[in-house]
């Protein structure tokens, strides 16, 4: 059966188990530290957000988004909330397209563990790259404005935004094989050969990186909010794994969607493969990547089997994670048990790109 991940991921459901926030306490300290703020307060979660659970808090007036970090045992320096909430304060002062940010909490004792508030930003999410029931024009518009709006990410100087110390930036590619090495091996669940190969042959073909930017991390399609009357894009999602360091490796991986190994499972990871994208409106990779050349002047074309093999190599190693985590017992979505099957088919894009590169 294929997964319709416009349906299974859109919207909100009852939070269960160690997810579920206790609304009655949040509803009072959001009170006493949130100008805007007046309950009663209801809470869902969305179903969307694999890893730092995300939840829609509603008021008779307003309606809010609370991020928090999960529960439980969890990977050294991952699902930092609180480095999310500072770069999109950093972003928002900029007038860059991300949710209002309104309040950080490190107290464990309102939600369980730390989180932050922000703004709701209402718009549409097309979780699937052809996007189910747009037209050719706007899928196109879309296209570009999502391609305009990495290239004016990249386009910031950090030191100039406050983040002048956001992260390491320099050797970011080295530094990342060497982080997802270790955290696939520390969730690792089995042996997939081409995993092996990619971790002895990744250290040794990293391209060249030129100055250190603003990265998001995880760019693509169904972290963007569109407006719902035009194709504009209101809101960058899933700041999580956002720091310094080289835009066209944060740039290259949204490329994956024209190559992702198909799948017909929850694993739901969404493909161009397949698709007539030409009729459909959307532009040829090639196209694409042009176009962020001209707008900022950084053209990856030289490295880009290179950059697809590390990202092919880092989306597999981070799916391990979400494995480990179901192995744990914190994974936050019900999606997550399925991710495993599309580790091994990852690996082996992968190891396509190293050996073409």
């Amino acid at each position: 059966m294929t997964l319709d991940r416009q349906q299974a991921f859109s919207g909100t459901k009852e939070a269960a188990g160690a997810l579920r926030l206790e609304a009655a306490r949040l509803e009072a300290y959001l009170t006493k530290n949130v100008k805007t703020f007046a309950g009663p307060l209801t809470v869902r979660q969305f179903k969307g957000g694999q890893s730092n659970p995300t939840y829609l808090l509603e008021t008779p007036a307003q309606r809010y988004v609370l991020r928090r970090k999960p529960p439980g045992k969890l990977l050294p320096s991952a699902h930092a909330v609180d480095r999310e909430y500072r770069v999109i304060s950093a972003l928002h002062v900029q007038d860059f397209p991300v949710a209002e940010p309104l309040l950080y909490c490190a107290e464990e004792s309102v939600a369980g563990t730390p989180f932050y508030l922000m703004s709701f930003a209402d718009g549409r999410v097309f979780w699937e790259p052809q996007m189910e029931g747009s037209n050719p024009a706007e899928r196109a518009a879309v296209y570009d404005a999502m391609n305009a709006t990495i290239a004016r990410l990249h386009a910031f100087d950090p030191e100039k935004i406050g983040l002048g110390d956001f992260g390491r930036g320099e050797n970011y590619v080295a530094r990342q094989v060497d982080r997802w090495s270790k955290q696939y091996r520390a969730s690792q669940t089995e042996e997939i050969e081409a995993m092996e190969r990619l971790i002895e042959w990744l250290p040794l073909h990293i391209p060249p990186s030129g100055a250190p930017r603003l990265v998001h991390g995880d760019y693509r399609l169904d972290n963007l909010i569109v407006a719902h009357d035009k194709p504009n894009i209101i809101a960058v999602l899933d700041w999580e794994l956002s720091t310094l360091g080289d835009p066209l490796a944060d740039f290259t991986y949204h490329l994956m969607a024209w190559h992702m190994p198909p799948t017909e499972s929850a694993a739901g990871t969404a493909t161009l493969a397949g698709h007539d994208i030409a009729t459909l409106g959307i532009p040829s990779m090639a196209d694409y990547v042009a176009d962020y050349v001209t707008r900022t002047g950084l053209d990856p074309r030289p490295h880009l089997p290179a950059y697809l093999a590390y990202n092919f190599f880092r989306i597999a190693a981070i799916l391990q994670g979400i494995i480990g985590r179901v192995r744990d017992g914190t994974a936050t979505s019900e999606f997550a048990p399925a991710k495993a099957e599309m580790i091994r088919p990852l690996a082996g894009r992968a190891w396509e790109f190293a050996r073409q590169a």
